[in-house]
């Protein structure tokens, strides 16, 4: 384990901050049970960062940058990304990178850098690219400031476990944000917006091309667009939507099998059945049988 980060020579303001955690306590992380999973090196917060920028040539650790407003660039191989307001930016270990400010409307930045034996099957849900656009999220502003706070509470250990669980929960709830991919002709198509179509169809059906009506797009463009985002294709979704309705009707009410199917647009009880199976892992009767108690 490197006990050294490399993190920017960038002058702090009076209201910025950037704290490394002290080898000692890294040390310790690296091998606690509840820690040695993923566990932060180093964070901070730069307002308005005029003048910043950074290389990494060959970096030992992964970082996580969350660009709150202004604007910035990332330099990946031959590739230069422009970077703005509710941009997302995962650089993984060993991946060579630049980045800087915009000289004119300079970022303001939360950002982390993380190891642990863990940390690829954190990474594993989230996008696969290095740059995703997420918008705004306030929830996700509010913990990163949680996981900053640490700064506060001196260097005990009990302080620093639980900033590697705060940690690990910006990186899962990050898996779980409504994914959003820009099209050829400047719209976003948000895979919430989407869900939101598909729920007010639960009692009905819905099929692709309805679909893609909706959001003014082709058959194709959406499937392709809605699978590159979410990692799922939609009427998969739909389905999977339609069956966790199917599990609360059959939690809450005294309704037989077939009249839940009916409600969900299944004339056919036995069709409803097995892709209830498919997707809980149990009939919906079994279900029922199981909640009972």
């Amino acid at each position: 384990m490197n006990d050294w980060v490399e993190t920017s020579g960038w002058p702090l303001p009076a209201n910025g901050l950037r704290f490394i955690t002290p080898p000692r306590l890294r040390r310790v992380l690296a091998s606690h049970p509840l820690t040695k999973g993923c566990y932060p090196l180093a964070m901070g917060f730069y307002p308005e960062a005029r003048g910043h920028q950074m290389q990494r040539a060959t970096p030992d650790d992964h970082l996580l940058i969350y660009c709150r407003a202004g604007c910035g660039w990332v330099q990946l191989g031959d590739e230069r990304l422009a970077v703005g307001g509710g941009d997302l930016l995962l650089l993984p270990k060993q991946l060579a990178h630049s980045y800087g400010a915009d000289s004119q409307r300079p970022w303001t930045l939360h950002w982390v850098h993380f190891d642990g034996e863990l940390v690829t099957e954190f990474l594993r849900p989230l996008a696969k690219t290095p740059l995703q656009h997420i918008g705004l999220q306030p929830r996700l502003l509010a913990d990163f400031d949680a996981l900053l706070a640490v700064h506060k509470q001196g260097l005990s250990l009990p302080h620093f476990v639980h900033a590697a669980q705060q940690l690990q929960a910006i990186l899962t709830s990050l898996a779980v944000l409504p994914a959003r991919a820009k099209l050829k002709s400047g719209r976003v198509l948000d895979v919430e917006a989407v869900q939101a179509v598909m729920r007010a169809h639960l009692h009905g059906s819905l099929n692709l091309d309805q679909l893609a009506a909706q959001f003014k797009l082709s058959r194709f463009h959406f499937a392709k667009t809605y699978r590159a985002v979410s990692g799922r294709a939609p009427i998969e979704d739909f389905i999977q939507l339609k069956m966790a309705h199917a599990c609360r009707l059959l939690d809450e009410g005294s309704q037989g099998i077939a009249q839940v199917a009916q409600q969900l647009g299944y004339e056919d009880v036995y069709y409803f059945s097995r892709l209830f199976r498919q997707v809980v892992g149990m009939a919906p009767s079994h279900y029922r049988a199981l909640h009972q108690g």
